[in-house]
Formats: C-alpha cells, sequence, structure tokens
C-alpha cells in the first residue's frame, strides 16, 4: 500500500466517504455470557472494581481493576478455544498474524427468517441465495450472519428454554461449505457463540466451534449494527488482545465502510 493510498483513505475517514460503523456491545456488568449444563465450569460476567478516584486511594487518578471471561461480550475465538484446533500451530491469540485482524467482510441477511424463527439456521441453500444475489464470497473473507439478535436484551438475548437456549445459527453443512469451498477467515454472528442455541444437538454438537476452529479459522460473537453494513465491499477490523496463550479476548470490532 503506497502512502497515497494510506492517505486517501485518511481524507475518506475524515470527510465521510468511507464510515467507521461500530460492530462492538458495550461491556458491562449485565451483559449475558454463555450458560452452560451446571456439571461445566461457567464463563464470568463482566466485572469492574474502583481501585482510586482522585481521592486518598490515589489523589490525581482513576483506575479499576477488571474480572471477564476471555469470552465474555463482544469477543474473538482462536482455535485454542475448541478441542479440535487444539494441536495447531498459531492457535492462541497472542500466535495469530497480525494481519489476520483486518480483511474483507461478507454480511448474510438472515434477519427475516430469524425475526419469524429463533432457531433460524443458516443452510447451504441460504448461502446459495445470498450468492445469486451478490455474487459468490471471496476466499479468506470474514461471514457475518446477520440476524438482528443484537437489538434483544436481558433474558430475550440468551432465550433459556426448558431445553436450553434458542438462537439461530449455522448447520454443520453450512459451515463445511463456508470452509472446504470458500476457504473463509472466520465467521461471526450478534448471538452469545457462533453456533445455534441448540447447537449441541447436531452432529458434530456446535458445529461451527468444531469446523472453524480445527480448520485454523475464527470466530467472533455478540456482534452488533449488522444492519449498517453492506453484503459485500466493507473491511473488518477485529483484534483481539495480545493475551499469552489466550484462546480468545474481547475486543472492539469495527468496520469500513465505502
Amino acid at each position: 500500500m503506497s502512502t497515497t493510498t494510506l492517505e486517501n483513505l485518511a481524507g475518506d475517514l475524515a470527510s465521510g466517504t468511507v464510515r467507521l460503523v461500530d460492530l462492538t456491545h458495550t461491556l458491562d456488568p449485565d451483559f449475558p455470557v454463555i450458560i452452560l449444563p451446571p456439571e461445566f465450569g461457567q464463563c464470568a460476567r463482566f466485572r469492574m472494581e474502583e481501585v482510586s478516584a482522585y481521592d486518598h486511594r490515589g489523589p490525581a487518578w482513576k483506575w479499576h481493576n477488571l474480572t471477564l471471561n476471555e469470552h465474555t461480550g463482544t469477543h474473538f475465538d482462536a482455535p485454542a478455544h475448541w478441542v479440535s484446533g487444539r494441536d495447531l500451530p498459531n492457535n492462541t491469540v497472542d500466535e495469530i498474524p497480525a494481519e489476520v485482524f483486518i480483511g474483507p467482510v461478507v454480511v448474510i441477511d438472515c434477519s427475516a427468517g430469524a425475526a419469524a424463527d429463533d432457531d433460524f439456521e443458516l443452510t447451504p441453500a441460504v448461502i446459495a441465495a445470498h450468492e445469486a444475489k451478490h455474487g459468490e464470497i471471496p476466499p479468506d473473507a470474514w461471514v457475518l450472519m446477520r440476524t438482528d439478535w443484537s437489538t434483544r436484551r436481558g433474558a430475550a438475548y440468551l432465550n433459556m428454554q426448558e431445553d436450553g437456549p434458542h438462537s439461530p445459527g449455522p448447520t454443520p453443512e453450512a459451515i463445511r461449505f463456508l470452509i472446504d469451498q470458500r476457504n473463509i477467515r472466520g465467521f461471526g454472528t450478534e448471538t452469545v457463540g457462533t453456533d445455534a442455541g441448540q447447537g449441541a444437538h447436531y452432529t458434530p454438537p456446535y458445529p461451527a466451534h468444531f469446523y472453524l476452529h480445527g480448520a485454523g479459522k475464527y470466530g467472533l460473537q455478540c456482534l452488533c449494527n449488522l444492519d449498517q453494513l453492506p453484503p459485500t465491499g466493507a473491511i473488518l477490523i477485529a483484534p483481539p488482545l495480545k493475551i499469552r496463550n489466550g484462546t480468545g479476548s474481547p475486543l472492539r470490532v469495527m468496520a469500513l465502510v465505502p
């Protein structure tokens, strides 16, 4: 990239020719986290403890101690997060090449289907319909599943029922198609995970996690404002914290939109 290209980008951002869209939820103690069956360890919610506030604990400064899980709020999944990716090289957030965190993004609009069915599935047929309208998904692109689920708040976000959570997500066949036929970089959702709420009942269980991370691909969860992105043509910016041996990280996800 030439200096002129970078200067043009800066000018386009300043003029509004290129918009910067924030795809990140505010991280606070009330933001829902995934709930696993009680026999498993649980994801910690975000907690913020005041250390000092311009007072006797520190007269000229204010700061906080933070407690949270790697997979709390809008967050990134590295391959090491899942058993299928545990032995891959460069599988933790500190080892992933930095250039991976910026790249083209394709948004598949499933909002109408998700509005009608909490368990709406992204299938190969849905992907084919998207490509017929917007063109083939290019290699090494991020693919985001827009459901407008991010507009939900509180209990409606996890949507827990007697048989567990209900939220939209991809089928095993859809994820395999995106990996095997389109060689995507990663997959993202507006829900608490890259899998459907009832993803445990697929074969294999939680296929997005299993197939994505087994192939060295990445995940993004708890995104918002996907309705502000075009189907193609935007650039995603999603660098996680550089945590040693980290399996994931909260992050500020943004997109450059023409």
